[in-house]
C-alpha cells in the first residue's frame, strides 16, 4: 500500500462534498445525459455464484453497464495467479457474460484485451467472494487477485467480500449479500463525485471491500464504514498428517489474535464495512524501505 495516497482517499471516501452553485438555475446550461459507467465485473467463485449474480443485479438496477467476465468455474485461492497456460477456453452464454476457463487475473486479462478491446471500462469491480478477504486470506485471494490483474493495466479496481470472521453459515451470508450490493453502489456513487480527471479512484490505487454478516439471519445494516489497514495476523494455520504412502493430510483452522487497531480485522469484528486501499504491486512504505536500506548498506557481491 501506498501510505502517502490514503489520506486524501479517507476524505475522498469518509468526507461529505459540499458543492455549492453560484450561477442561477434559469442560467444554468442544459447537461447532456451522462453515458452510463461501463463496469466489468468479475469474481473467484465462477461466473454463475450467487455472490456475482447478485451484484450484477444490483449494478445494473443502478443504471451501470456491467458486463461479467468471470472464471468459469470456482478459482478460490488462486491470489494473483494467471497466464500459466498456452490455451484459453472461453464461453460466452449470454450477451452480458464471458465465462474464462482460467483464474480471475485471466479473466480480466481476457476482458480487457478483447471484450473491451475499443476502450477499457471506467471499473472493475470484483465479487462480491463468498466470505471475507481480510489480513492473509486477502494477500491469496482470487476476489483480490481480480481486482490487481486490473489495476496492473491501469484501470480502477474494487474488490468485494461478504463474511465474518467465523466459520461461514451459507445462508447468513447469501442474505448479507444483499447490503453488499446496497453499500458498493453507495461506494461506486461516492467515487464518482470526488472523481478527478474522469478516475475514479488515483492512478495505482485500488479498494479491498469487506461487508460484515450483521445479526443472525444476515440481514442486517453495517454499522458504519472505516477505512483500514490490512490486518497482519495469518487467520488460518494448516496441520499436516503423514498418511504414511507419500501423502499427508490437510486440515486448516482458524487462528485466533488480536485485532490489529485500525485494521480490516477490527471492523469487520465490531460489523462495520472495511475499506482498504491496496496497490498492485509489493512495495513496502517508505519507513520500511528506509530502514531496509540502512540494514543492508554496503553489501556487495
Amino acid at each position: 500500500m501506498r501510505r502517502t495516497r490514503v489520506l486524501p482517499l479517507a476524505a475522498l471516501l469518509l468526507c461529505t462534498p459540499a458543492l455549492v452553485s453560484t450561477v442561477p438555475a434559469s442560467a444554468a446550461p442544459k447537461a447532456e445525459p451522462a453515458e452510463p459507467l461501463r463496469i466489468l465485473l468479475t469474481n473467484d467463485d465462477g461466473y454463475d455464484a450467487v455472490g456475482i449474480r447478485t451484484l450484477f443485479q444490483r449494478l445494473t438496477a443502478a443504471g451501470y453497464d456491467v458486463t461479467v467476465v468471470a472464471p468459469l468455474t470456482n478459482q478460490s485461492g488462486t491470489g494473483t495467479k494467471m497466464m500459466s497456460s498456452t490455451t484459453l477456453t472461453v464461453k460466452h452464454p449470454g450477451p452480458r457474460v464471458w465465462a474464462v476457463d482460467g483464474t480471475p487475473g485471466d479473466a480480466v486479462s481476457f476482458g480487457l484485451s478483447e471484450v473491451f478491446a475499443d476502450r477499457a471500462p471506467d471499473l472493475v469491480v470484483s465479487g462480491t467472494n463468498f466470505g471475507p478477504n481480510v489480513a492473509a486470506l486477502a494477500t491469496h485471494s482470487g476476489t483480490v487477485g481480480g481486482a490487481v490483474a486490473a489495476l496492473e493495466q491501469g484501470v480502477p479496481a474494487i474488490a468485494v467480500s461478504t463474511g465474518g470472521m467465523g466459520a461461514p453459515v451459507p445462508e447468513p451470508v447469501v442474505n448479507a449479500m444483499r447490503p453488499t450490493g446496497d453499500f458498493t453502489v453507495k461506494l461506486i456513487e461516492r467515487l464518482k463525485s470526488g472523481a478527478k480527471n474522469g478516475r475514479l479512484l488515483p492512478e495505482g490505487v485500488g479498494l479491498n471491500v469487506n461487508h460484515p454478516v450483521v445479526g443472525p439471519d444476515g440481514k442486517g445494516t453495517a454499522l458504519g464504514a472505516s477505512l483500514t489497514t490490512q490486518d497482519p495476523q495469518p487467520v488460518l494455520k494448516a496441520d499436516y498428517t503423514d498418511s504414511g504412502d507419500g501423502t499427508w493430510k490437510v486440515n486448516v483452522g482458524i487462528v485466533p489474535a488480536p485485532a490489529q487497531k485500525g485494521g480490516d480485522v477490527e471492523a469487520i469484528d465490531a460489523d462495520r464495512v472495511s475499506i482498504t486501499p491496496i496497490s498492485p504491486n509489493w512495495n513496502a512504505g517508505i519507513a520500511d524501505f528506509a530502514g531496509t536500506a540502512h540494514l543492508l548498506a554496503g553489501l556487495r557481491p
